[in-house]
């Protein structure tokens, strides 16, 4: 051991919105850990954009709702696919509506129209300001895991210095590219690489010529071949992507003087341009065979990779470090079993394998022109999710998509949405799950709030408990909307206990004679510490 070298409970390599989120939400829960980043800063690059409601709901009890939200402002208004040959030429509208609309019966969050170019300095700042360390322009050298923990060397990219970081735990968030799966024997399922593609910032005038926004434009014409166009958060900068085979050209054959000869040819007019910044990347389709190798994880790309259609990778990156991030702080601060953690992977891979066909089916029909084929509809797809695992006591379902959005609290589905008056304030149901169990039970579930003061008195798992009902009197929420019982389904004196992530754990119709040791035995078996 060096004078370098430091110890953490959890080490993140990439700090996408995976990493990030995964840094937010160890923080959030108390869980100190080390994220590192070759990259010297977040990217210029638009990147993924669109954030659906589900995230949105796992970001609002944090405090940073709002910021995305405003960070979106620039892409009000804009709706619809355009295919053309270029900008200034006839476009046609395969889709022209907007299908974000608000959904109040069903979640307080709208879809958020930011960019990850945006948002990720919003996840930073929340994570620093909860003591997380970010470490920009540092990469990941080397990893051994062993049965204790995982030791990784580090190297900062500007000095050169290497430290060694010993960590109980690793997220590997590196993205598609990363290797640190693979170094693990971890492979991948899927056709893999589907195509490549350069994508420039460019900033240009284009007010006379891109007069209605659109959430994007399919590009077709002799000159570039295939290629796409995006609006950014910065006005008269823009995104343009375009399709390239590596065995006839690189893509370093890709110049700022080509970019621009390219970027002419997208608009449509010989018009002035500025290339800001070029990448390329891979359009891919893949799900890793396993989430986990003893004390790595993996999360976001590194785990699962499919088309860009609707910034499903994006949001499935988010869900898998809140999905994630509880269960390590579990396991980390003692209240949980080693084999809670394995519940992460049976409840995500499964997800990754279904939003992984949809969203292939969803980009073959996108750039083929022809908006049918996508049969899968977009509110199932965001709210619908349902886990099977340890973590969740007895669910009735086999597959991760039902038929239609199941609103009933049964275990292993997002808790249904609620609004209740807390306080003198309104509060949506989501906004009690973040950092506890929470339980909850009708007007007269005194014996279980009372057992759940017994059970948090003698263990340290965190825990909660509300009494629901249509007036103040014998309730701590009121139920506003009147959906506590058809939503609910638990009488007067039954219990749901919600995770926190937000997914329903367990529900009891009664107390029975000891709720104390009806609830102790469910946490028992959820948590893996039982017998």
């Amino acid at each position: 051991m060096t004078s370098h070298d430091e110890t953490t409970p959890v080490l993140i390599v990439g700090g996408g919105y995976a990493g990030l989120a995964s840094s937010l939400f160890l923080s959030h829960h108390g869980v100190r850990s080390v994220l590192v980043d070759r990259h010297p800063a977040v990217s210029i690059q638009g990147r993924a954009r669109g954030i659906n409601q589900r995230t949105m709901e796992i970001y609002r009890p944090l405090g940073i709702e709002a910021r995305i939200r405003e960070v979106g402002r620039p892409f009000d208004g804009e709706a619809g696919v355009v295919r053309c040959e270029n900008l200034a030429g006839e476009w046609n509208w395969i889709l022209e509506e907007d299908t974000r609309g608000a959904l109040p019966e069903l979640t307080a969050c709208e879809f958020g129209m930011a960019d990850q170019r945006s948002v990720e300095p919003i996840l930073i700042d929340a994570a620093r300001g909860r003591g997380a360390d970010i470490r920009f322009g540092t990469r990941c050298v080397s990893v051994e895991a062993d049965a204790d923990g995982v030791t990784a060397v580090t190297e900062d990219r500007g000095t050169g210095r290497r430290r060694t970081v010993r960590s109980d735990y690793l997220i590997a968030a590196d993205g598609f590219r990363g290797t640190i799966g693979r170094r693990l024997g971890v492979s991948r399922s899927g056709p893999g690489v589907t195509q490549h593609w350069v994508t420039f910032v460019v900033e240009a005038d284009l007010s006379e010529i891109v007069r209605k926004r659109a959430l994007f434009w399919i590009v077709v014409n002799s000159e570039i071949g295939l290629g796409s166009f995006l609006t950014t958060a910065v006005p008269d900068q823009w995104a343009i992507s375009v399709a390239y085979d590596p065995g006839k050209e690189p893509a370093a054959g890709f110049t700022p003087e080509r970019c621009a000869r390219v970027a002419r040819a997208v608009i449509g007019r010989d018009v002035a341009v500025r290339i800001l910044d070029i990448a390329s990347w891979e359009e891919a389709v893949g799900v890793a065979d396993r989430f986990r190798s003893g004390r790595v994880f993996l999360a976001g790309d590194s785990a699962h990779v499919w088309p860009p259609a609707g910034a499903m990778g994006a949001n499935a990156a988010v869900q898998d470090a809140h999905n994630l991030a509880w269960k390590l702080a579990a396991t980390i601060n003692g209240w949980a079993a080693d084999s809670l953690l394995d519940s992460y992977g049976a409840e995500r891979r499964p997800v990754a394998e279904a939003l992984a066909d949809i969203t292939v089916r969803r980009q073959q029909a996108r750039f083929g022109g022809d908006p049918g084929g996508d049969d899968v509809d977009d509110v199932l797809c965001t709210l619908g999710q349902r886990y099977r695992s340890s973590a969740v006591a007895g669910a009735g379902h086999g597959t991760v998509y039902g038929d239609k959005l199941e609103q009933r609290a049964v275990p292993g589905t997002r808790a249904p949405h609620l609004r209740f008056e807390l306080d003198g304030g309104t509060i949506a149901v989501h906004d009690l799950f973040h950092d506890a169990f929470v339980l909850l039970t009708g007007s007269a579930g005194t014996a279980w709030t009372d057992a759940v003061s017994e059970v948090a008195g003698r263990t340290s798992i965190p825990l909660r408990a509300y009494r629901v009902g249509p007036a103040p009197a014998g309730a701590e929420l009121v139920d506003l909307d009147g959906n506590w019982q058809s939503r609910y389904d638990l009488g007067r004196d039954g219990a749901v206990l919600v995770r926190p992530d937000g997914y329903v754990a367990w529900r009891s119709a009664s107390p029975g004679g000891d709720p104390a040791a009806l609830l102790t035995d469910a946490l028992h078996r959820l948590l893996g510490t039982a017998g």
